[in-house]
Formats: structure tokens, C-alpha cells, sequence
């Protein structure tokens, strides 16, 4: 759809606050924007970010982030572990993998808690 009929128009001071203040809130690029979705009678998205979740939101990154650097120590145990031929060795090895392993048994469980207190609030 190509927009060639500009349409100039002045509103007060509040009426500007609010026309940004439902751009910054919604999926609108421009106040421009706003204007002909709300001319043409289309739907504006809103979204409303809740402040109470960034502690928990925080946590979760910081959970994301753990487990990549487990999974990262596991992928190079396990290349150590194939390339390795004494048993000995291998055994070492093994025996770090499980460790890596538990590590992500307790950031499991600390998900599975995060992911409580959010259903808690729904």
C-alpha cells in the first residue's frame, strides 16, 4: 500500500503524550502509524512488561548461561575421553563427566522452581 496523501493535523500537548505513549507500548513504529491503524480500525498491539518477573527472568538467563558452560565442559570431557586410552584416564574422565552431569541435575531443579513461582502467579 504506498501512502501518497499526506494529512497534517495538530493536537494538544496530552493527546501527543498519549499517541506516544501507545507507540512505545505497542508494535507500531511512528505515531504516524498509530494514526492510520486507529483511522482504518486495525488492532493495536499493546504489550505491558511486568516488573515483578525481572527477578525471576534474570535467574532464568543466568540458568541459560550455566547450563551452556556445563554442556560446553561436557562436550570437551567427552572428546578428552575419546581420545584417551588408558583406562585410568578414561576413568578420571568419567568420573568429571558425572560431576558436570549433577551440576545439571541442580539447575534442572532450580528451573522446575523458577517455572513454580511463575504458575503461582498465574
Amino acid at each position: 500500500m504506498l501512502l501518497s496523501q499526506p494529512i497534517i493535523f495538530r493536537v494538544t500537548e496530552e493527546e501527543y503524550k498519549r499517541l506516544e505513549g501507545m507507540r512505545a507500548k505497542s508494535d507500531c513504529h511512528s505515531i504516524g502509524e498509530v494514526i492510520r491503524r486507529v483511522l482504518a480500525g486495525k488492532p493495536i498491539k499493546l504489550f505491558h512488561k511486568d516488573a515483578s518477573l525481572d527477578g525471576i527472568t534474570e535467574e532464568l538467563a543466568s540458568v541459560r548461561e550455566d547450563l551452556r558452560a556445563i554442556g560446553v565442559n561436557i562436550n570437551q570431557i567427552t572428546r578428552h575421553f575419546n581420545a584417551s586410552t588408558g583406562s585410568q584416564r578414561r576413568v578420571l574422565l568419567a568420573y568429571q563427566a558425572l560431576e558436570q552431569y549433577r551440576k545439571v541435575e541442580q539447575k534442572v531443579n532450580l528451573v522446575l522452581s523458577l517455572i513454580s513461582q511463575l504458575a503461582r502467579r498465574w
